[in-house]
């Protein structure tokens, strides 16, 4: 026996049916041949099918019109008025299509890569904006992909449905599960952060998912939660505004690290002429000495570290010590990770 259609599937194939008909399809033709209609056991079915199908394209805004046969008046077919469902054409300027390619640039995560790509190609194609890649040159954000985690935290937090994960705390290091209810991602300062309530702790709590060790686990049934109240969002967003901002110094690789420059800041009134340090000379010779504001050691620390050497911490001494850990730790699992790849 043929496997039945589902209704959506049968929804989309009569929409292609009359987008791409020659003048109309009667409702005979519909049922020979659109896939899912045959399903139908007999005439009164077919029939309460149909007008369920019409019924529900035209609530969906899609312009579905009746024709009559020039010679029977009685004889009516369907098409869609493709003068009314076919979008305007896409005039976009430099600075509009700037602005898109900045938001694109912005997602670096894999699973939203190739379709921006794709969909700026498209843009391209039809704008008159050859210069808009020289427009946000050096100025879209690094936002680095949230892994293997990203996607089924996304689902839980779509679903309501209360997850398990391994944190590494951000100041002790100390590694430990968690249970949590998400409430949103968002994109902060270079990196992807989970908002939700922690269970254990019984408050809403924010985590880098750059800290996030190993698998997300569901646990029990999705909508197992409400949907948390504005106030709610913003406390846990309060630790990522909160505290004191202070200024670091960095050494920057000529047109490296583009992201980070673009913050640069004047130099405090106190700030050390470090060309002329006897240590410090040799290191900064060639490179562009800059000063950002920060307010979390290891938050910038993150940040930096992703430059590789494009990038060197003159001061202070704490964000120094991050980025090294940092590089220690990227170090050590590096020989278990090609292990893993050639076995």
């Amino acid at each position: 026996m043929a496997t039945q259609i589902d209704p959506a599937e049968r929804l989309l194939n009569l929409l292609i049916a009359l987008v791409n008909t020659h003048g109309r399809m009667t409702k005979e033709q519909v049922r020979t041949s659109v896939a899912g209609y045959a399903d139908a056991p007999s005439d009164e079915a077919f029939e309460r099918m149909f007008e369920r199908d019409k019924d529900t394209l035209r609530e969906l805004g899609i312009p579905l019109v009746t024709v009559t046969d020039a010679g029977h008046g009685d004889d009516f077919g369907y098409r869609v008025d493709l003068d009314a469902y076919a979008l305007p054409a896409i005039d976009l300027t430099s600075a509009e299509l700037g602005v898109l390619t900045l938001a694109a640039q912005t997602w670096q995560d894999r699973t939203m890569r190739g379709d921006t790509a794709r969909a700026l190609t498209k843009l391209r194609a039809v704008g008159q904006a050859p210069g808009a890649d020289e427009l946000v040159t050096g100025l879209a954000p690094r936002v680095r992909s949230g892994g293997t985690v990203f996607a089924p935290l996304l689902d839980a937090a779509q679903a309501r449905q209360v997850v398990r994960i391994t944190y590494r705390a951000a100041n002790t290091g100390e590694v430990r599960q968690r249970r949590v209810e998400p409430w949103q991602l968002i994109a902060r300062r270079g990196g992807w952060v989970l908002i939700g309530w922690d269970q254990d702790r019984a408050a809403p709590r924010s985590f880098r998912l750059s800290r996030i060790e190993g698998s997300v686990r569901t646990l029990g049934e999705p909508g197992a939660f409400p949907a948390p109240a504005p106030e709610q969002v913003e406390r846990a967003m309060a630790a990522w505004r909160d505290g004191p901002s202070r200024i670091a110094t960095l050494a920057l690789l000529p047109e490296r690290a583009e992201a980070t420059r673009v913050r640069a800041v004047e130099a405090p009134p106190d700030a050390r002429d470090w060309a002329s340090d006897p240590v410090a000379g040799p290191l900064v010779a060639g490179r562009d000495v800059v000063h950002v504001v920060y307010r979390s050691e290891w938050e910038l620390a993150e940040e930096l570290v992703g430059y590789g050497d494009a990038v060197l911490v003159l001061d202070p001494p704490e964000v120094r010590d991050h980025v090294l850990a940092l590089l220690t730790q990227a170090v050590a699992l590096a020989p278990e990770e090609q292990g893993e790849r050639r076995g």
